[in-house]
């Protein structure tokens, strides 16, 4: 049989209900894996073996007793430590809810359980997910699958490595600016962003306002559908997911046709941006692919599109006024890079924070008036590979031997934007660059054309073939 590790849930699946693998079998060997690579990445907070076990033993009683058999049925999974989990600590990251333990599931993990899906562990993320690094006071820092001298970005790191080193096929991820698609692009996974509201959010404290979502982690397309089909629905304590039409997410990740008669517009950055030569030819080559498909192109001249402080105006206004009082009272607990972020919010305005907010109306405009010619829009989704492991978020960022002031604007100018506007957006690996670390390319469609997002990235897996994993 081809190695555990390998193979995709839909894959995976399919011997589970041949009863060619076994439930047990399967997360044991998740496990065996996930502590065998615990000290080189770091991607794991918690591991709950024995319960993860106990559940693996239910679910292939169930298949022996030819009962019912979910979706996922006996697939492992791992979960963000953001994301809550009914008797599973659940850290934020940060050394003051080291000992938190939820005692109810977010909607998105009570999903995936209730289709037979295990969950073995809790991955990494900086304090509050509140960096585009994994690394924290808590655990240290989580390490790149395919160099253990690059930042496995973040804040889903720990998602993306333990996916792209085959610990689990799934995993539960957030994504506030990007948070899923950069460490996705740097770990060589797919990670999407799916339509606000479409997976139900049950932890965000402004529910209106709300540009963070719970987010699907994979190897493949077809698994991202697969995800995305359990996790999404109706919710009734997300109004974004009230009434929300859930679409043939299954379906549309393994279409098998071309793209003739599509329309892509593409832009390599923002007008001001730069991006490196190594990402510039694997995206030319992407885009060649695209074309091979029977699409057309079209450039995209993005003049006034440097959104970063639109975003940070609206995200760190959040965030201090939710996390000043802990720095406050437990400023050691924190790491200097958070305490920075929290505090130099302190000087936005109520003004300043409803500008932005206009501002983010405007953006949507823009964006959704770029579907009137277009049925998909292209970018690169970080503008060079994997920045070295111990980078701060303050440091400039270098690029082809420049050096630049700003990693989130300079980095991933294009995560931020479909954060604020609601669009769905996905990464797909699309090569691997001359220091041997993997080049992502970012689909974007109209809103709520989700569906249509995963035909897309389908089409293009099919043609790239799927991407390889890093040896280990």
């Amino acid at each position: 049989m081809t190695a555990l590790h390998t193979l995709s849930a839909t894959d995976l699946l399919d011997l589970i209900r041949s009863k060619q693998l076994s439930p047990v079998d399967l997360v044991r060997a998740s496990l065996d894996r996930a502590e065998r690579l615990q000290d080189d990445l770091n991607c794991f907070i918690t591991l709950c073996g024995e319960q993860a076990l106990d559940r693996a033993r239910e679910v292939e009683q169930a298949i022996m007793q030819r009962k019912s058999l979910g979706r996922l049925h006996g697939i492992p999974y791992t979960v963000k430590d953001l994301v809550n989990t009914a008797g599973v600590r659940t850290t934020f990251g940060t050394l003051l809810y080291q000992d938190n333990v939820p005692t109810e599931d977010a909607p998105c993990v009570a999903r995936l359980n209730a289709e037979g899906a295990i969950l073995i562990g809790k991955t990494t993320t900086p304090e509050f997910g509140s960096q585009p690094f994994t690394r924290s006071p808590l655990f240290g820092q989580t390490r790149n699958a395919w160099s253990a001298e690059r930042t496995s970005g973040g804040s889903s790191g720990g998602a993306a490595v333990a996916t792209a080193a085959g610990i689990t096929p799934l995993a539960i991820a957030t994504d506030g600016g990007g948070s899923t698609r950069i460490p996705a692009a740097c770990n060589g996974v797919v990670g999407i962003k799916q339509s606000n509201g479409v997976i139900p959010h049950s932890q965000a404290q402004d529910l209106f306002g709300n540009q963070t979502y719970v987010t699907p982690m994979t190897r493949t397309v077809a698994d991202t559908g697969l995800m995305l089909q359990v996790m999404s629905g109706d919710y009734a304590l997300d109004p974004w997911s009230i009434g929300l039409k859930r679409g043939d997410y299954c379906q549309a990740a393994r279409y098998q046709g071309d793209l003739r008669g599509k329309r892509i517009r593409y832009c390599y950055a923002p007008q001001g941006r730069a991006v490196s030569a190594e990402v510039r030819q694997y995206f030319d080559l992407a885009l060649q692919r695209l074309v091979e498909l029977g699409a057309a192109l079209e450039p995209f001249e993005a003049q006034d599109f440097i959104v970063e402080p639109i975003w940070r105006t609206i995200n760190h206004t959040v965030w201090r006024t939710r996390f000043l009082p802990l720095v406050e009272r437990h400023g050691d607990t924190f790491s200097p890079t958070f305490r920075q972020q929290i505090l130099s919010a302190g000087t936005f305005s109520a003004g300043d924070y409803q500008e932005a907010m206009f501002a983010r109306t405007t953006l949507f405009k823009r964006i959704q008036a770029l579907f009137d010619a277009a049925d998909l829009f292209v970018t690169p989704t970080i503008t060079r590979t994997a920045l070295p492991l111990d980078m701060d978020l303050f440091d400039p960022i270098d690029i082809d031997g420049e050096q630049y002031d700003g990693i989130r604007t300079h980095w991933y100018p294009w995560t931020m934007v479909f954060n604020m506007t609601g669009h769905p957006a996905v990464t797909l690996p699309c090569g691997l660059a001359s220091d041997g670390l993997p080049v992502g390319i970012q689909f974007v469609t109209r809103y709520g054309a989700d569906e249509d997002l995963l035909r897309f990235a389908s089409a293009f897996e099919n043609v790239m073939g799927q991407a390889p994993q890093p040896v280990l």
